[in-house]
Formats: structure tokens, sequence, C-alpha cells
């Protein structure tokens, strides 16, 4: 063991010292990555060593591995309306987090045009509000991705390409905090989503500071001027919330739980998706649910769940009501 121990520092001080100039692994996926972050100006010497980092990619994250295969994802898609219900009974502690951080939701509503109760539905969704601690490492979660799946389906090439491009995102930010890749510890959940918000490091670019010059969305208040600037890039959403232009959102949830179960592919948004699946659409020739389903719709740019976003809605109608004392 002691030669063993004596070998390794060798070889780990010997990486340390190494003149990097390229991108040359023997994995093609590390190439491509490393090709990524230098030419969005990390050095070669930060991208190699942590790439060839054996505390970054000689680890595997056997639970996440276990966790995104094709039968759990099912699993907690159908999990999902247990989900919507269970959180119904925190909507007083939202109430609790929007009067506490009032000042940076009044900001996040000036300047992005996204309701304070959506922003803290979604934190609420995510991380209860930033109760749930994660336990995992986003950079060992999409290492593990890149290096484990063989890209034959769609889905599998769908996988490696984001866990590569979160890979990248992980080296980038890390490079840009002056970190070395041992200090580089982003806490995650098993699918490599980061903060209170569950960004994934693919989308850091649309994080904001409340005071700072970098965000840290592990903070409350980055948190929610995150998220309000995510969908207002991403989902367009500028406009506020006019709730008593909503249809009462409990009952529309509830009609749609039950239409959801009774339809095998149900959305309440679509009629047919991208590649041209047909749906079974919620909302079709449903006046009344036309204000609802045009929000709906930008949260879904969030998660891309139809039981995710009628959710979040419900938290935050709820939330609306109590604050105006209605509830």
């Amino acid at each position: 063991m002691k030669h063993f121990n004596i070998l390794f520092l060798l070889l780990f001080s010997s990486l340390l010292s190494a003149h990097y100039n390229d991108c040359d692994f023997k994995n093609k996926n590390y190439e491509d990555i490393c090709h990524t972050v230098v030419k969005h100006g990390v050095s070669y010497k930060y991208a190699n060593e942590f790439l060839l980092s054996y505390f970054k990619t000689q680890k595997f994250d056997e639970v996440s591995w276990r966790y995104l295969q094709p039968s759990k994802i099912k699993y907690h898609r159908e999990k999902e309306k247990e989900a919507n219900n269970v959180l119904v009974k925190y909507v007083p502690k939202m109430v609790v987090n929007l009067k506490k951080y009032k000042k940076v939701y009044d900001l996040a509503e000036k300047k992005y045009g996204v309701n304070r109760e959506i922003i803290a539905a979604i934190l609420l969704k995510e991380t209860k509000l930033g109760k749930i601690k994660p336990t995992h490492d986003a950079f060992i979660v999409f290492n593990t991705i890149v290096v484990r799946t063989k890209p034959k389906t769609s889905r599998e090439k769908w996988l490696l390409k984001m866990g590569k491009t979160n890979m990248a995102s992980i080296i980038e930010h890390c490079y840009k905090e002056g970190v070395t890749p041992e200090q580089c510890n982003l806490p995650s959940s098993y699918a490599g989503a980061v903060g209170i918000p569950q960004f994934m490091p693919n989308s850091f670019a649309y994080t904001d500071s409340y005071k700072g010059k970098v965000a840290d969305i592990t903070k409350m208040p980055d948190a929610i001027l995150s998220v309000a600037k995510f969908l207002h890039i991403k989902a367009k959403f500028d406009t506020l919330i006019d709730f008593s232009k909503m249809p009462n959102v409990p009952k529309v949830e509830a009609a749609w739980y039950k239409y959801d179960f009774q339809n095998e592919n149900a959305s309440f948004c679509y009629e047919k998706s991208r590649s041209g699946k047909i749906y079974q659409c919620f909302t079709k020739d449903r006046e009344e649910l036309q204000y609802m389903k045009k929000y709906v719709q930008k949260i879904m740019r969030y998660n891309n769940s139809s039981n995710y976003a009628v959710g979040v809605m419900r938290l935050a109608y709820d939330a609306h009501k109590l604050l105006e004392g209605k509830q």
C-alpha cells in the first residue's frame, strides 16, 4: 500500500507539472469536450487537468446511472401528480418566502416580467424552497453518462450529447471561478441539476445575481432572479399573469389529471409534437382555458412536462389567493 501511495503521488504530481497544448485523449468524447471549452476561452492546461483528474473522471455515480434508466424515468413521471398534490400543503411556506424576499421578488417582476408566485412555485417544486439538499456531484453524474452511454437509440444519442454539453459547462464555470478541478464541486440531484432552482449546468448562462457579479444559485436571492431570467429569455415570459383572468385552477388541475390518466398520449397544451407525434390535447377548443394554456406553455420551457407546469400554476394560483386573503 505504501508503494502504491508513492506511485500515485508521483503520477498525480507529474500530471500537474505536465505541459498541455492540445486535446489528445483516448476517449473521443473527452476530445470533443476539450475542444469545446478551449473554444470558449478555457486553457488547454486546465481542460486537460480536469479531464485527466482521477477524482473527476475515474469516479462514477451508480445511483444516478440507475435512476436515469428508462424504467425509472417512467416511474418518476407517474409520481409527478402525487408530488403536486403533496406540495399544496406547503403553499403557506411559499407565502412566508414571498414576504421574506419581497425586495428580490419586486426586482424580478420589474426586471423580467415574471410573477413572484410562479418563481416561488418553481422553487418549491424543485427543492422545497431550498430545504432539499443535493447529495450528488454534477460533474461525476455527467461523466458517468458520457462514459457509459452507447449511442444507438435516439434517446441514447440525446443523453450522450446532454452529458457532454453539461460537462463542458461545468469546466467553463469552474475555470471562470478560478478553482482547481479538485475544488470544482457542484452538489446536484441525481440528474445533475444544481442549486435551489435546479439548473442544469448548460443553463448557467441564464443565472443572475442579486448583489454580486457571479450568481450563486444555492442562495435564495440569486435563485429567485435566475428563475425569472430563465423564463424571460427561454420562454419569452415578459407580461405578468392577471390571476383574475384565470379559471378555477384547482378544478382544472383535477380535471387534467383525470384526462391524463384516461388518455395515453395526453398533453395539456399541444396537439402534436415537433416530430409529428399526435397528442390528445386537453385545452383544444376550450376557450375558457386559453389564457391559462398560454402561461402553462411558458412554464413548460422550464420543465417539459404538462403535469409539472400545471402543478406550478396550481401552487402559484393558491399562493396568490392566500396573499390576497381569499383563501
